[in-house]
């Protein structure tokens, strides 16, 4: 990239509602709000965390033993890579021309029906995906969807409008994850959470959940020196009522929680877009200039200049975890294609 011509793409964040378990509903909004950005000059459009099939809230409210049926919707409704909704996904953004990065969940390849992870796509303008990040450890009661993620997807990405990289929901509270990607040169941060997050029958009146994403996503740029893209996720009607599953006092729950929001904050930690709030629907856009980049480095750059490599090592395994290693004809094995060896080689267009 050169540092005399740096771009400047205007990042779009996308607050929306899910149709929850309802796979082509949800492609059909992705394509609705891209095409949407696209209208209003984007050049990467960002979808919430587990935007397909929606984020399984009821994880944290709900009994293990209460939650199979609903486990066996999310399932059914999650994305094979490659297959049909993949490729959907594929289409929009090359129908758009745009980078296109949506929240999904995964799931894995026939012979393993029950797991899924929480991953992150990215696309680029001709519908190749150039990312598939998996998130490293569900947080709390979400190891009753998700599968664990490995290193292998933890990386940034170089395209024409920046050096890319994703964390998905707690990932942004890990200093080590988030340090991963600054010390890769990441430039365009993507964040992506949830509508809301129950943790007590009795929600607190404390911190907004808002105002917690503004602190992680503030915290991000400004130690990174990266622009940051937040989507979190809304819930209409017909969303509450999945989540309550028929039981008025987990709709009351529902009623109390507070929600996120949407917004774009730039490498001095300022929010530099609209902020969408309050359960609403919306769009936050930012012109991104990476040249701003340079000048928040020569003050503090904690993967250069300000940082002690003699006094402090960090390492990153990207080995891809695999249930079974097998040595053979050179066939390919099922343990191959349940988790791919190399992510750059499942990354073009399919």
């Amino acid at each position: 990239m050169n540092i005399e011509t740096l771009p400047k793409p205007v990042v779009a964040a996308v607050q929306a509602a899910p149709a929850y378990f309802d796979l082509e509903k949800c492609l059909q909004k992705v394509e609705e709000y891209t095409k949407k950005a696209k209208a209003e000059g984007a050049d990467l459009v960002v979808f919430s965390e587990s935007f397909i099939p929606g984020f399984p809230t009821y994880v944290h409210m709900l009994a293990p033993m209460d939650q199979h049926a609903l486990f066996m919707k999310f399932a059914q409704s999650s994305i094979e890579i490659p297959g049909p909704a993949f490729q959907r996904l594929q289409q929009i953004a090359r129908d758009c021309r745009v980078f296109l990065s949506v929240g999904i969940t995964e799931r894995a390849p026939k012979q393993s029906l029950g797991v899924l992870w929480n991953t992150n796509v990215i696309f680029d303008r001709n519908g190749n995906m150039i990312a598939r990040h998996r998130k490293l450890l569900p947080t709390w009661s979400e190891k009753l969807a998700w599968a664990f993620g490995d290193g292998s997807t933890l990386n940034v990405h170089d395209t024409e409008i920046g050096r890319i990289g994703a964390l998905i929901c707690g990932e942004n509270t890990n200093s080590l994850a988030k340090y991963a990607l600054i010390s890769q040169g990441e430039q365009i941060h993507i964040s992506t959470y949830p509508a809301c997050f129950p943790t007590s029958r009795t929600p607190s009146k404390g911190q907004p959940y808002i105002d917690t994403l503004i602190v992680r996503a503030c915290s991000m740029s400004y130690e990174g020196k990266v622009f940051t893209a937040v989507s979190s996720q809304a819930l209409d009607e017909e969303g509450f009522e999945v989540l309550a599953d028929g039981r008025q006092d987990l709709r009351d729950l529902l009623d109390k929680l507070t929600f996120g929001g949407s917004m774009i904050v730039s490498p001095a930690g300022l929010v530099i877009s609209d902020t969408i709030k309050d359960n609403k629907e919306g769009i936050a856009f930012a012109e991104c200039d990476l040249s701003q980049i340079i000048t928040q480095k020569s003050i503090h750059d904690i993967a250069g200049s300000y940082q002690r490599m003699d006094v402090f090592h960090f390492g990153i395994d990207k080995s891809v975890l695999r249930p079974v290693h097998v040595k053979g004809d050179g066939s390919l094995g099922c343990c191959e294609e349940f988790y791919p060896f190399e992510m750059e080689d499942d990354c073009e267009d399919m």
